[in-house]
């Protein structure tokens, strides 16, 4: 089980991100949250197993002909075992 703090750079707001983004999880098992941010990114907060979390990450960076992600930055974080569900924050 790993955790990984995500911001991601592009073209993420207003075209449907958050929402890709809670699919995804759910499609890849994880647990966490997605928000975005006042400066134009989105950031991510996503836990489950390693290949997991590595296929999401390859998904989010694919977007769509919406969602133009032009960089992802990870960094490792502690694991939060009491979490049960990913969700957006407003």
């Amino acid at each position: 089980m790993n955790r990984y703090f995500i911001k991601v750079y592009g073209r993420v707001q207003g075209v449907g991100f958050r929402f890709n983004t809670e699919y995804l999880a759910d499609h890849f098992s994880l647990t966490g949250w997605v928000k975005n941010c006042d400066d134009g990114t989105v950031e991510i907060e996503a836990q489950g197993q390693e290949d997991d979390i590595e296929a999401f990450k390859i998904k989010i960076q694919q977007g769509n002909r919406f969602i133009k992600v032009k960089d992802v930055y990870l960094k490792k974080i502690d694991v939060l075992y009491e979490e049960k569900s990913f969700r957006i924050i407003y």
